[in-house]
């Protein structure tokens, strides 16, 4: 039996929280060193405060130049490859290149399920993923709009919710999902395709990798990153399916000795232990988690692990918003301990705290000013002059007591 605490410890040491943050400049090594631990990044669109893709590493190693993210996905040279490959693993994610192979049986599965979805579409435009492909080939890295002139497409629209793209929009998701393209670069947050030969090396694209020995390395990827958690969390970490192919994994894993079967106080059912997990005597130190952040974009085990009930609510109306639009948890000594709702503005200069509150058991002054320090630190990142903290949520008045 293993106690809830030691649980939480062990799943904080296999994320990185157990680390010391750098004391100099974060560089490429410590890039390295969080991708060995989380294994994969989330992407999304929504950009309140930051792009979700940062956040991960400001929150482990503290400030960094977001420019070691953009080089590791999106611009290569022999001097430098490229460390990161965009696919659907939990999310839309940026994963390690040499990770790309273990993803080809999601790719046959994506064919196989979304071929019916896009009929209508290659019916009405025959011939369309291969004058995409052609043209992505002459042109890439390219955008879906620049394709859509290049085509000669009226910008024709299906009515519906699906259909509200562009049929080039579509053709190319579509190939991305089979493997067919991949992201070469991105402006802004707009992907541009190219072909995987022009961004992946020889090596990684000749690999050749079972659809069982696949699924077995990504749980065993997932236990990595989770220290100790139920099948069901392993399972979600990359969205394996059917759920029999994870349990078949698992049960190997243990059988092969690399996972151990467990019970953790308070957990229902087994949970498995990796064998290298480690349960640090104590975690310290401080962080803000966006609301992809692995350690608890699986609101379930975040409650299980934490205590702490989290549930995004972008799409929540307003008025119903208990929250906020954006919420950071606020990490603090190995325990969640309160949550804001952030956002970056660029007008005015100042990380905007919208609402800022505590948990019942926290221990407000403390908490006030840790979380005062560490969100004057993302705004220094964010290249913001300061922190403004508004009347929303009964932390704020003790935040802004000790913000300067």
């Amino acid at each position: 039996m293993i106690g809830a605490e030691v649980a939480r410890r062990i799943a904080l040491a296999a994320q990185g929280f157990a680390d010391a943050r750098p004391g100099g400049e974060v560089t490429r090594r410590h890039l390295r060193r969080v991708l060995d631990r989380v294994r994969l990044i989330q992407l999304d669109s929504v950009n309140v405060a930051v792009r979700a893709h940062y956040m991960p590493l400001f929150s482990r190693l503290g400030p960094y130049p977001a420019e070691l993210v953009d080089d590791a996905a999106w611009a290569h040279s022999a001097r430098r490859p490229r460390l990161l490959v965009e696919y659907w693993a939990h999310e839309a994610s940026l994963l390690p290149v040499a990770d790309w192979p273990l993803f080809r049986w999601r790719m046959r599965d994506y064919e196989r399920r979304l071929g019916s979805r896009y009929r209508e579409l290659l019916r009405a435009s025959p011939g369309l993923l291969d004058d995409v492909l052609a043209a992505v080939k002459d042109l890439g890295p390219v955008g879906a709009g620049p394709l859509e002139r290049e085509l000669g497409v009226e910008g024709r629209r299906a009515a519906g919710g699906w259909w509200n793209r562009s049929s080039v929009k579509h053709a190319c998701e579509y190939l991305f999902a089979v493997g067919e393209l991949t992201t070469g670069a991105r402006r802004g947050f707009q992907r541009l395709y190219d072909l995987p030969e022009r961004v992946l090396p020889p090596e990684v694209l000749g690999t050749r990798v079972s659809d069982e020995d696949a699924i077995r390395e990504l749980t065993r990827r997932a236990a990595t990153a989770h220290g100790v958690a139920t099948e069901p969390d392993l399972r979600d970490y990359y969205r394996i399916r059917p759920p029999e192919a994870s349990r078949r994994a698992v049960a190997e894993l243990v059988e092969a000795g690399e996972l151990a079967e467990v019970r953790v106080d308070g957990w229902p059912g087994p949970a498995y232990r990796h064998v290298d997990a480690r349960a640090p005597r104590r975690v310290s130190g401080r962080a803000l988690l966006a609301p992809f952040d692995p350690l608890v974009w699986e609101r379930a085990r975040t409650e299980r692990i934490f205590g702490f009930h989290y549930r995004i609510e972008i799409y929540v109306p307003e008025p119903k918003r208990v929250y906020g639009y954006y919420v950071f948890p606020f990490l603090l000594d190995g325990e969640l301990v309160a949550r804001v709702d952030l956002k970056t503005d660029r007008a005015a200069g100042v990380l905007r705290v919208r609402g800022a509150f505590a948990e019942p058991t926290a221990r407000e002054p403390r908490v006030a000013a840790e979380l005062a320090a560490e969100l004057q630190v993302m705004a220094a990142w964010l290249e913001l002059d300061g922190v403004t903290v508004e009347d929303r949520g009964a932390l704020a008045p003790a935040l802004r007591a000790v913000l300067p």
